[in-house]
């Protein structure tokens, strides 16, 4: 039996290192993780505070929503009414984890474990996170981030840069690319082409604004191949601003930038909720419990570790005050343990819907794979189970606006299991909680109109209080009129127009 890695509560930055080691063991050697080099960051309950409302990232700009949700989290939990998660964990080599000062020993070992080697091992692996991030690169391209929007504020007015920050973010969850390529973001290749900035914004604007003929054959040619410059239709609003708003400055370009790169820098962490939270969990739970077993920590500790761990991946039914939809923790945790069971104790069942994985003997070969290769929503199509959909009672209703009843759609047998689990993934899909808008069209040669279109699946249009707003901060970065056609994406019929003209 090993000496115990703490007694009670209190704990020491040597007692803080002595449990990384001890952690480290069993993630590397019992589970085999693969992890980018860690830094742990001990912080007080109000710079956890600080960090929730900057989205985690150390070093970002300033902008008031930062400091109104401050205001907002700061308030209730004074009150009581919420408390603070243990970590906060930041996709970058190295790897940082935050842990709170005011945390137990037994919590700090928690978040070790799941975030310095679960959430690490995740960033380090998906295929996501492979493609989009550059871990190497963030924190440079923050610190030249910050640098940069606060020589703008002292240069051009913090009015000014808040009003464009301003319209950049609530244009943000449409900035980003879903089939990019990665471009790293470092220090030195943005001073280099900050400094290139004014000659290819000028360069860009004449050859789209000031070069086209005023009419005849010579006009549509011109036309036509500009068009075909701007690679019409354009899904990621914020780029097509930043190359061609004919009235923005070389800095607004340049900030409207920033805003689109970290947006997306989080993309990928949208798309994996729940295949991230899971993975993390598991390593956590499979963790603490070596640990236990091993007597590094004691009966009363890993009793307090399983309060934590239980509540955590709680779900709560639909008729439970807390309800709030599927728990990530929750779906995550019990698929990568039913993955587990069925490598390593398939039943008749399993082998007929998973005939790849069960009985293969090795879940963490298994599970390495899935967290390397998946998304949320392939993860839940491919990996749902027949046993785990009857474990959490799962059935599908359909809730139709014009019916006048609801309709039990899938339930437990054969069918209903496939129906269940590609119900549940599209739940996941990309593209299923942001509206799909793209820039269509352009009057390069008349007004400068830009026409843009919503395409509307099973008949949800936009909220026209927040469709007004988007276009009042699109017609501000544009300078010109703008139309937002609602356009079914069945029959291309335009259901709905929204116009909007700049202020004057």
């Amino acid at each position: 039996m090993s000496a115990l890695l703490f007694e009670g509560r209190d704990w020491s930055f040597e007692t803080l290192q002595n449990i990384y080691d001890a952690v480290e063991i069993v993630a590397k050697h019992e589970l085999g993780l693969d992890t980018f080099p860690n830094q742990i960051e001990v912080i007080t309950a109000e710079q956890m505070l600080d960090a929730y409302s900057s989205t985690g990232m150390p070093q970002l700009y300033r902008h008031w929503s930062f400091g109104k949700r401050f205001a907002q989290f700061e308030g209730v939990y004074r009150a009581g009414l919420q408390g603070l998660a243990y970590e906060i964990v930041i996709n970058a080599d190295p790897c940082i984890s935050y842990v709170m000062e005011e945390n137990s020993a037994t919590m700090q070992a928690l978040v070790i474990a799941h975030a310095a080697f679960g959430h690490n091992h995740f960033f380090k692996n998906n295929y996501q996170f492979r493609q989009w991030t550059d871990p190497s690169g963030i924190l440079d391209y923050l610190s030249y981030a910050k640098n940069y929007i606060a020589s703008c504020e002292e240069r051009y007015g913090e009015a000014e840069v808040e009003r464009l920050l301003d319209a950049a973010h609530a244009l943000a969850p449409q900035g980003v690319d879903r089939y990019p390529r990665k471009r790293p973001m470092s220090l030195l290749d943005e001073e280099k082409r900050d400094r290139a900035r004014r000659e290819e914004s000028e360069r860009l604007y004449d050859d789209l604004w000031r070069t086209v003929p005023k009419s005849g054959e010579a006009a549509k040619k011109a036309i036509d191949h500009q068009r075909a410059l701007l690679r019409l239709p354009q899904e990621n609003i914020l780029y097509f601003l930043e190359k061609t708003a004919p009235k923005l400055a070389s800095w607004q370009r340049e900030v409207l930038r920033i805003v689109r790169l970290i947006a997306q820098y989080f993309y990928p962490q949208q798309q994996t909720k729940v295949m991230n939270e899971g993975c993390a969990t598991y390593c956590h739970y499979r963790i603490m419990s070596s640990l236990h077993e091993g007597g590094r920590i004691s009966d009363g500790s890993f009793l307090e570790f399983l309060t934590s761990h239980t509540n955590a991946i709680r779900q709560a039914t639909a008729h439970d005050p807390s309800y709030g939809g599927v728990n990530p923790y929750a779906l995550g945790f019990d698929m990568m343990n039913d993955i587990a069971r069925i490598v390593l104790e398939p039943t008749e069942e399993d082998r007929q819907w998973f005939p790849e994985i069960a009985g293969a003997g090795d879940e963490m070969a298994v599970l390495k794979d899935v967290w390397a290769n998946y998304r949320d929503d392939s993860f839940i199509a491919q990996f749902l189970s027949p046993h785990l959909i009857r474990k959490w009672r799962l059935f599908h209703i359909v809730d139709e606006a014009d019916a006048p009843k609801l309709r039990v759609q899938s339930i437990h047998n054969e069918r209903g299991y496939h129906d269940l689990r590609r119900s549940l993934a599209s739940d996941y899909e990309v593209g299923r909680n942001t509206p799909d808008i793209q820039i269509v069209d352009v009057d390069l040669a008349g007004t400068r109109r830009l026409v843009l279109h919503h395409r509307v699946f099973a008949g949800k249009i936009l909220d026209v209080v927040d469709a007004a707003l988007v276009l009042r901060h699109l017609t501000a970065l544009w300078g010109y009129e703008v139309v937002l056609e609602e356009v079914d994406a069945t029959t291309n019929e335009v259901l709905k127009a929204h116009v909007a003209s700049p202020e004057p």
